[in-house]
């Protein structure tokens, strides 16, 4: 389990799956905690569905800063690696110890004291306000440990240990799958705590997983190091992780404040349709998250590739990656289409909801074979350290192509209109994405 890879020297085809499978074993084991979660919650009422969907941007904003700096610093880490400089390897290990902390503090402190306003933002009205604020106060708790787990999954990849890395986030979500019902049901000894329980469920599980992060940071056998030399802020070194990281954390901020538009528009249709949408990005992240759990096995190898010059291996890398992609997103797109409403109808037996989640979710996923290549595209920009690039990319996607094209369809078409922006800004922002991607991969071989 806790063997390095070689990065530069093993066969591709192999490496990619090794490097691959334990993200995307991760990334799912997380997609189903919120599949479960989003299950319990449907049980008390559509309220509280309504409810974790309008506080979901806002935990998407705390992954974003957790996620965006782990891109950083392991983006940065994989070179340093591949370039011979451990020391500063090193350093990405100590910062984001010191950089969660500071984000998790200031998210605690800004929540206590703004949360209605932040929450009548995020799309909450006066019906659902006491679910969302009983559920956004305690969860935020979580937020320290969520940041230093999230940091370090990027940097036990980028140290060529993906297992390791996949068992952090496998560890949070059993823990939260396992406790979330006795909490919200209050079963057993435990009392009935409703959407209070889920979010308690959350802390503790990430509490746990920034437990066993630090642990498997702190093994003889690894390369990082937490020691007081490493932990003092370097303003270099922040730098590095932050021209890498910051249009990271921008790209999954812009995610957040589309899924607000999204949350407003929706409001004009009633509370199904927002709940509505809560089961479709549950059950489309199912797949998303198994894309990206190859996207982010990917991207140590390109940054490892292009610090050690290795154009050719970098390039099959990420044809590798793509290839596997698309065929993941061709069986789940036959999969979901097929099967739509029976999987809609696990989370409710109103007809209304039913019917209303089901066209929405055959839509979104009727685009997944463009959105798979574009994933593993995004992810290679990061790797490269080339986040500005990936960020003014997507911000084409989602600002510029979804935010107009939902604002018109839904006013002229409806509620299908609402749903059918995202799959026509998906295909769009394919051909952007793929445009750009060409010419990068173009510049190796110039290199080469």
């Amino acid at each position: 389990m806790n063997r390095r890879l070689d990065l530069g020297r093993e066969a591709i085809f192999p490496l990619i799956i090794k490097m691959s499978w334990p993200s995307m074993i991760a990334m799912m084991a997380m997609s189903i905690y919120n599949f479960i979660d989003t299950f319990w919650l449907s049980q008390l009422s559509p309220q509280a569905l309504a409810a974790l969907t309008i506080c979901f941007p806002i935990q998407m904003i705390f992954a974003a800063i957790g996620i965006g700096t782990g891109v950083g610093a392991g983006s940065f880490s994989a070179r340093m690696f591949g370039a011979g400089k451990l020391f500063q390897a090193k350093q990405a290990a100590g910062h984001i110890f010191t950089l969660s902390l500071f984000f998790g503090v200031l998210m605690i402190i800004s929540v206590l004291i703004f949360h209605d306003g932040i929450l009548r933002f995020f799309g909450a009205d006066a019906e659902i306000m006491p679910l969302c604020r009983d559920y956004l106060i305690v969860v935020t708790f979580s937020s320290p440990f969520l940041f230093f787990s999230m940091m370090s999954n990027n940097l036990l990849r980028a140290e060529g240990r993906p297992l390791l890395s996949m068992w952090v986030v496998l560890i949070s979500s059993i823990i939260s799958a396992v406790i979330d019902p006795f909490l919200i049901f209050g079963i057993g000894p435990f009392p009935r705590m409703g959407i209070k329980g889920a979010a308690l469920a959350s802390v503790i599980a990430q509490f746990a997983a920034c437990i066993f992060s630090v642990c498997f940071m702190l093994l003889k056998t690894s390369i990082y190091d937490l020691k007081w030399q490493y932990l003092m802020p370097n303003i270099s070194v922040i730098k590095s992780i932050y021209s890498t990281g910051f249009p990271s954390i921008v790209i999954n901020m812009i995610v957040s404040i589309v899924l607000v538009v999204y949350n407003h528009t929706l409001a004009q249709f009633g509370p199904l349709a927002i709940a509505a949408l809560g089961i479709c990005f549950r059950v489309n992240g199912l797949v998303t998250m198994i894309l990206f759990g190859i996207g982010f096995g990917l991207m140590p190898i390109v940054g490892y590739s292009q610090g050690a010059k290795l154009y050719g291996r970098l390039k099959e890398s990420v044809f590798v990656a793509s290839k596997a992609a698309i065929v993941i997103a061709v069986i789940a797109t036959i999969f979901l289409e097929i099967y739509a409403e029976s999987i809609v109808g696990i989370f409710s037996d109103d007809p209304a909801l039913t019917a209303i989640a089901t066209t929405a979710l055959r839509l979104y996923v009727s685009v997944l074979i463009f959105s798979a290549p574009s994933i593993i595209f995004i992810n290679m920009f990061m790797g490269l350290g080339k986040g500005n690039l990936a960020m003014v990319l997507l911000f084409i996607r989602d600002v510029l192509l979804l935010i107009p094209l939902l604002f018109v369809f839904s006013s002229y078409l409806g509620l299908f209109g609402a749903w059918l922006a995202l799959p026509i800004a998906n295909i769009i922002a394919f051909f952007a994405i793929l445009y750009w991607t060409k010419n990068e991969l173009n510049r190796f071989d110039i290199k080469s």
